[in-house]
């Protein structure tokens, strides 16, 4: 199989557990599949292209124009997606647990956990952010802890 049919088949694995984590937060198995088992699985996915493909292609990770190169090689290129899949949905499965926590509805929680599956890091800040103006508006401590 080529590189793109496995892109096809990483984003079709990692789609029921962001679905999991907007309509069935409390779902026993949710956050098992989301933190553990399917990271797990990508990041098996993820070692097995850098064994095989690693030196492939010329480049790195000490410049711009390094990374791009390195880049240039399809099964890098999907290594660095499934990269992306394991931890977003592995943040994700964090803002989720935290939110049952902190007792936040999933109402508020779902745009922020859109985001994290689209642009990850800014959904974690929205997450964040979410959380602090609750604590402040319950009057709860600002520690981010957990």
């Amino acid at each position: 199989m080529q590189a793109g049919e496995w892109f096809r088949i990483a984003n079709t694995f990692v789609l029921p557990g962001w679905i999991l984590l907007l309509i069935a937060p409390r779902w026993p198995w949710t956050h098992p599949l989301t933190s553990r088992i399917i990271p797990a699985v990508l990041a098996g996915g993820y070692i097995w292209i850098l064994v095989y493909h690693w030196g492939e292609s010329p480049g790195g990770f000490s410049t711009l124009l390094g990374v791009k190169q390195l880049f240039s090689n399809d099964w890098l290129l999907l290594g660095g997606w499934i990269h992306y899949l394991a931890f977003d949905l592995f943040v994700g499965s964090w803002e989720s647990r935290d939110s049952l926590e902190r007792k936040i509805p999933l109402l508020l929680v779902a745009p922020c956990l859109i985001l994290t599956f689209l642009f990850g890091p800014a959904g974690w800040l929205c997450y964040l952010t979410l959380r602090v103006t609750l604590q402040k508006m319950r009057g709860e401590s600002l520690i981010l802890r957990g």
